[in-house]
């Protein structure tokens, strides 16, 4: 049938009939808010570089007050993020009980108790004194990032983590049998029942600037292209996510998510079963809220754009320093 009988239009009509036929929609449960703990710190103070956004100490009123609000909103999962002033070669502070991310899952757990979903960064940039998610060695006077020796650091750090009240622990670092060394740490330590949430298709990409101020994060030498994922490569993307899967990740992830949407889909299509990820990266959230602080874009419409665009893809879940607002716009509509 050709127009006049085929009118696309009678289904765009009004808005509750648009609402009815949506394809695609979004959910409280979709997101995934990142959280600052900063122990050098005694007060919520804001996160330079990303406005909005606030550290917080590792045990603090002010931090269990903004977990309990986002739970008001209907966010059930957050992703913490530690900061430290004691970084050192190997990133001890990451594994350790007097850490950042310890105390703040610890003290989550003991005062609000089981209902927030807790994912834990996994990695060591932010730790160490050369900003590496891997430990460097020097080889024919070139310094190389080892992978071996990382993944022993990053098993203490899911121990410690799963120990504190984890639900998930998410290595990001891109070392090769991560996730397998990972497991192995958990399942032999008696914490079987702690997931993780492999960061499998990271890519090097230049969108993590306002993350790494935040973080205090940026290399000291050279830059992270020896591990990250090449920009120009959308193939490996699946052997790095098969690999992940084989290693025992639970949930699996794309990053950046916007302009790796074409990396999402894919992903969703060659392992439709395995619950799917997106970070909706720094970079990518201060492009929008800049252009709308301008007067650009409206702020509203431009946020649920962009992460109907990322779900639309195929993530089941999205991690998104937006996901307070996107939650109040889901509450209003």
């Amino acid at each position: 049938m050709k127009y006049p009988i085929t009118r696309p239009r009678r289904l765009r009509s009004k808005k509750g009939l648009r609402d009815m036929v949506a394809e695609t929609s979004l959910s409280t449960d979709d997101l995934i808010l990142p959280i600052f703990v900063n122990e050098a710190i005694s007060e919520k103070k804001p996160a330079e570089g990303l406005e909005g956004h606030f550290y917080y100490p590792p045990e603090s009123s002010d931090l269990a007050d903004f977990i309990l609000s986002n739970l008001e909103l209907g966010i059930k999962g957050f992703l913490v993020f530690g900061i430290t002033g004691k970084k050192d070669f190997h990133g001890s502070r990451a594994y350790s009980r007097e850490g950042p991310v310890y105390r703040a899952v610890r003290y989550i757990r003991d005062n609000i108790g089981s209902e927030p979903v807790i994912f834990t960064d996994l990695c060591i940039c932010n730790y160490t004194s050369h900003g590496h998610c891997g430990l460097p060695v020097e080889k024919n006077g070139v310094k190389i990032i080892d992978n071996d020796s990382t993944l022993e650091v990053y098993s203490k750090i899911a121990v410690i983590h799963a120990e504190a009240g984890a639900d998930f622990v998410a290595p990001s670092g891109m070392m090769d049998g991560q996730v397998m060394a990972i497991r192995n740490a958990l399942d032999s330590s008696g914490f079987s029942n702690v997931g993780i949430m492999a960061y499998s298709a990271k890519y090097a990409s230049a969108l993590y600037g306002p993350f790494r101020s935040v973080m205090e994060s940026e290399p000291k030498f050279g830059d992270r292209s020896s591990y990250q994922m090449d920009p120009r490569n959308i193939g490996e993307a699946l052997k790095e996510v098969q690999l992940d899967i084989e290693e025992g990740a639970d949930i699996i992830m794309v990053k950046p998510a916007l302009f790796y949407l074409d990396v999402i889909r894919m992903v969703r299509e060659a392992f439709p079963y395995v619950p799917l990820a997106a970070y909706n990266v720094s970079g990518e959230y201060m492009m929008i809220k800049t252009s709308a602080d301008k007067g650009f874009l409206d702020l509203n419409r431009a946020i649920l754009e962009a992460t109907l665009a990322i779900k639309r893809a195929g993530a089941n879940l999205i991690i998104t320093y937006f996901a307070p607002l996107i939650a109040e716009l889901i509450k209003n509509r």
